[in-house]
């Protein structure tokens, strides 16, 4: 079982992708709770040179409520992370975390179908782009 799912993509820049990529989650009920721009991290701390990279950290409220009831510590595991990431021929991969794979160390049956319905939505908002 994968971790994750991943789709490429032509883009003109990392921004216009952003862009599509928030608001086909904002469809899905999700917002951008973090960023991470490894790029700039990496320059910054170790004065390596990455290409464009971020990791956001998208929530879905209503679902962040449902899994935080049933599981306190779930927390740990929370926000959704979605990844851009430039790639060598000047495309792009957008990566999805699966929820299902992440939510399975937690044994906790309450959950398992809000995993399965944050993945749902993920990969929509994924395959809308």
């Amino acid at each position: 079982m994968s971790y994750y799912k991943e789709k490429i993509f032509k883009s003109p820049s990392i921004e216009e992708l952003r862009s599509k990529l928030e608001a086909a989650l904002k469809e899905e009920g999700f917002g951008i709770l973090t960023e991470i721009d490894v790029q700039a991290t990496m320059k910054k701390k170790l004065d390596k040179d990455y290409p464009p990279y971020l990791i956001l950290g998208a929530c879905n409220p209503v679902f962040a409520d449902k899994v935080i009831q049933a599981e306190p510590h779930i927390g740990a595991l929370l926000p959704c992370n979605v990844t851009i990431r430039g790639l060598e021929d000047g495309q792009f991969e957008v990566a999805i975390m699966d929820p299902i794979s992440a939510m399975a160390a937690v044994q906790n049956p309450e959950i398992e179908p809000l995993a399965g319905e944050v993945k749902e939505k993920l990969e929509r908002a994924l395959n809308s782009i």
